[in-house]
């Protein structure tokens, strides 16, 4: 049964299904992932790694979308991103398109360069932040690109040197991730250094790159063991996470969805938003759109951008404009008020 199980899933699992449409949540970790077509190297030199970091730094920065890792190889690369001030689509779309045209130009050539649309895999933050940071910068080792780590860190085309305090990129949010090995940045980054060395000799990692239940639980044969358990396991390839994880954010879609549509409706707007939670704090709407405050105003201003950018679907940068902040500040403002609004069981009301 078990033989008959695995060839029934390698078979679903290698032949190419119609790809499903891209899952980009507000506020969630994509590991996005972008090859050339016929694998053929995106990236002939330093000039044109040097203008697509330019390029990633100013739309990183305009869209105030936090960076924790990235690498780039010869054929691909990858990058482990926040949604936060605009739609992945939109961001990678603008990144793809002005780079393309840079290197088709500057080579003397012509048509597509990367292989179909970039991969974006959500991913559960708990469990695979750490581990997806680990793999993205050791990229360049397992491809012989440097030699050992310390040459990594020397390495100007991979975020771990950032990590490491050997060169600065200012959109890349090193704090982010060094807070969790430390307080301090010089322990930090010792414990950072020691936990990426522990990963050098566990290969290629294929579980971190596809999503999908077989590769979230590390593999087929834990698959199987768990099925012969008669355990309800759910994957999807655009997901990395458990298959509880993977069915909350299935869940969340398809009610997102529906919530949205029933809200443009129903006429509720950015305007109907500040009015709401000004009603309900007791303040008045105004308020809430002068920068600074505390206590209520603080929070209420929390919530207003969560709701608009998760309810609403509103871009970050639309709501910063509106709040009279920078779409970073939204950023933050919108996690702060998720928490909020998790802890305290607030919703947004339809009327």
């Amino acid at each position: 049964m078990n033989f008959l199980l695995l060839i029934y899933f390698k078979s679903c699992y290698e032949f190419k299904m119609p790809r499903k449409a891209r899952i980009d949540a507000p506020l969630a970790l994509h590991h996005i992932i972008a090859r050339g077509i016929e694998r053929r190297n995106i990236f002939r030199d330093n000039v044109d790694r040097n203008d697509f970091l330019d390029r990633l730094s100013d739309i990183l920065s305009d869209t105030q979308t936090p960076c924790y890792a990235w690498a780039l190889m010869p054929n691909h690369f990858h990058l482990l991103l926040r949604t936060a001030g605009a739609p992945l689509s939109l961001l990678m779309k603008r990144l793809l398109t002005g780079y393309v045209v840079t290197f088709n130009r500057r080579h003397k050539r012509s048509g597509r360069l990367f292989q179909n649309r970039f991969k974006s895999i959500l991913c559960q933050e708990e469990t695979y932040l750490l581990e997806l940071i680990r793999y993205i910068h050791l990229n360049p080792i397992r491809a012989n690109n440097v030699a050992n780590l310390q040459a990594l860190g020397r390495y100007k085309y991979c975020g771990h040197g950032a990590l490491m305090g050997k060169f600065q990129t200012s959109w890349q949010d090193t704090d982010a991730v060094l807070v969790h090995f430390g307080k301090q940045y010089d322990e930090a980054r010792q414990n950072y250094y020691r936990f990426v060395a522990k990963g050098i000799d566990r290969g290629k990692r294929p579980e971190l790159t596809g999503g999908g239940i077989i590769r979230s639980m590390g593999g087929w044969t834990k698959y199987l063991s768990e099925k012969k358990m008669q355990k309800h396991l759910k994957g999807d390839e655009r997901i990395l996470g458990d298959s509880d994880f993977v069915q909350s954010v299935l869940q969340n879609q398809n009610e997102d969805l529906e919530r949205k549509y029933r809200l443009q409706v129903a006429g509720i707007n950015f305007k109907a938003v500040v009015e709401e939670v000004a009603d309900m704090y007791q303040l008045e709407p105004e308020s809430l759109l002068v920068p600074g405050g505390r206590g209520l105003l603080a929070m209420g201003r929390a919530l207003i951008c969560f709701w608009c950018v998760t309810e609403l679907g509103m871009r970050g940068i639309q709501v910063a404009e509106k709040m009279k902040i920078s779409p970073g500040a939204v950023t933050k403002s919108a996690k702060r008020g998720r928490e909020m609004a998790k802890k305290a069981g607030l919703k947004l009301k339809l009327f």
